[in-house]
């Protein structure tokens, strides 16, 4: 039996050891996705502005052509005039001129508030793109860290499983039950050692006969509180 118990708190260390190992893993993996996700932000907001720069650029250049074409409308308008005969096509000439003008003037107009606004969002495309260049630089060493301890504790964390498996293949059926059961509702802490007449596992006292029996008894005793198993040490 105490080769039995002996087994169980090795079983039991490695079981804290590996939990502590898998929880820094869960919080190292957090902080990368945290990381990720932060890049990944400021990254989208440079996508979204590069979007933007390219429509309003393609809405500058549709207008500079529609500017292009008016401007060839008066040209050609204007080289009319002279071949004009009577004083009715001469006004008509004259107010499509007009026209074409004040067309020019309001495609003109566009264009201005168009480059206005283009202006801006290439600035605060400008300024994302620096941010995310910074952002990079910032956190590269960290990712690079967070992955090799990643790598590190996937390792230990395997070479642990194979030792808990050797240790459990020991365990007899029963008994590793039982074990399994109480690390699951127990928060991972099945097997606790009894001193000076207290469970360690839940620090209420045992019961004295209980505790005394500790000492001589050839089968795995529990807790009657917490059902933990129990070991001592005491001599």
């Amino acid at each position: 039996m105490r080769e039995k118990l002996e087994l169980l708190r090795e079983l039991q260390e490695l079981d804290r050891d590996l939990n502590a190992r898998r929880r820094d893993r869960a919080k190292m993996a957090q902080e990368l996705a945290e990381i990720d996700a932060d890049v990944a932000r400021v990254q989208a907001m440079v996508e979204k502005l590069d979007g933007a720069v390219e429509l309003l650029a393609g809405k500058r250049s549709d207008l500079a052509h529609d500017l292009v074409l008016e401007e060839g409308n008066i040209v050609r308008a204007d080289s009319r005039l002279p071949t004009i005969k009577t004083q009715r096509e001469y006004v008509a000439v004259l107010k499509e001129i007009d026209t074409a003008k004040k067309m020019n003037k309001d495609i003109q107009d566009k264009i201005t508030t168009l480059e206005t606004e283009l202006a801006g969002v290439e600035r605060d495309r400008d300024e994302k793109v620096a941010e995310l260049a910074a952002l990079k630089q910032q956190v590269e060493s960290r990712q690079v860290e967070i992955a090799g301890a990643l790598a590190e504790c996937d390792q230990v964390l395997g070479e642990g499983d194979n030792r808990r498996d050797g240790f459990l293949a020991q365990v007899p059926a029963a008994v590793r039950k039982r074990y399994e059961m109480l690390l699951d509702r127990r928060a991972g802490v099945a097997v606790v050692e009894a001193r000076q007449g207290v469970c360690t596992g839940c620090n209420m006292n045992l019961p004295p006969q209980l505790f005394n029996t500790l000492f001589t008894t050839k089968v795995i005793m529990d807790c009657p509180h917490c059902n933990r198993m129990l070991y001592i040490t005491e001599i």
